[in-house]
């Protein structure tokens, strides 16, 4: 990319309640979206389900963008003030959404500087049919590094196959040892055609297997397919149009 994307990212794991995931995604697109963008320049990067064969479930994937540090600082701020360390204002959508959700796991990651923000994968028109989610260990202090290893080696082997790296990211507040890898996956047959290659002898896969296990310590993928108004999938952000009728913050 020719611009630097200083954003930071928020990227929750969440377990769903029951059969409640659709339930879930909608009011976290369509209620929580909007608000967000209005009132803290918090955009949604993405809101997946969690394709149980290859991962836990029901599990719903959530990230969002914020505007750096000092954005991410604002709305921490503003949201653990109070006694109940939540917004008062937003008493009726949590109370929602813990209709939905048992509890979840947060970190706040950092892009790699060539990866694209959300408004420029949605004006390129970056989409997958599924997404491959990738979480990776690496040596301490070596994250970095290997964000540009993937971008050199990695992604000239998996774009043949339909795959395509959306986005690149280290997690902070750690040790610089951990990376999450999101790549937009033409379609699930486009997938099983790259996991072929990697299990029963592709040359280029399996060197970049080899060269993986030269430069970290493991490796995880699951697969996702995103909410109907997940940002890549509508070309925009969620807006107050696209929520359910009679919907109020209040």
């Amino acid at each position: 990319m020719s611009t630097v994307n200083t954003k930071v990212y928020t990227h929750e794991f969440i377990d769903i309640r029951g059969s409640n995931r659709a339930n879930y995604v909608h009011h976290m697109t369509a209620n929580w979206s909007p608000i967000a963008q209005e009132e803290r320049d918090q955009l949604c990067y993405g809101v997946w389900g969690v394709i149980g064969t290859t991962g836990r479930w029901p599990q719903v994937i959530n990230m969002w963008e914020e505007d750096g540090f000092d954005g991410l600082a604002a709305g921490l701020d503003h949201e653990t003030k109070s006694a109940t360390f939540q917004d008062p204002k937003l008493a009726k959508w949590w109370e929602e959404a813990a209709n939905y959700r048992s509890g979840g796991l947060d970190r706040v990651v950092v892009p790699a500087p060539w990866a694209p923000t959300i408004s420029q994968l949605c004006a390129e028109g970056v989409r997958g049919d599924v997404y491959a989610h990738e979480m990776v260990r690496v040596p301490r202090g070596t994250a970095r590094d290997f964000l540009e290893i993937v971008a050199e080696e990695a992604t000239p082997v998996f774009e043949p196959f339909g795959w395509k790296l959306a986005g690149a990211f280290r997690t902070a507040l750690a040790d610089d040892s951990e990376c999450l890898l999101l790549w937009a996956i033409e379609s699930m047959q486009a997938w099983a055609e790259l996991e072929k290659a990697a299990t029963f002898g592709g040359d280029a896969v399996n060197r970049w297997k080899k060269r993986l296990y030269e430069v970290s310590d493991s490796f995880g993928r699951f697969l996702m397919r995103d909410a109907p108004l997940s940002p890549m999938r509508i070309g925009r952000q969620p807006s107050r149009a696209d929520r359910h009728e009679g919907w109020t913050d209040l």
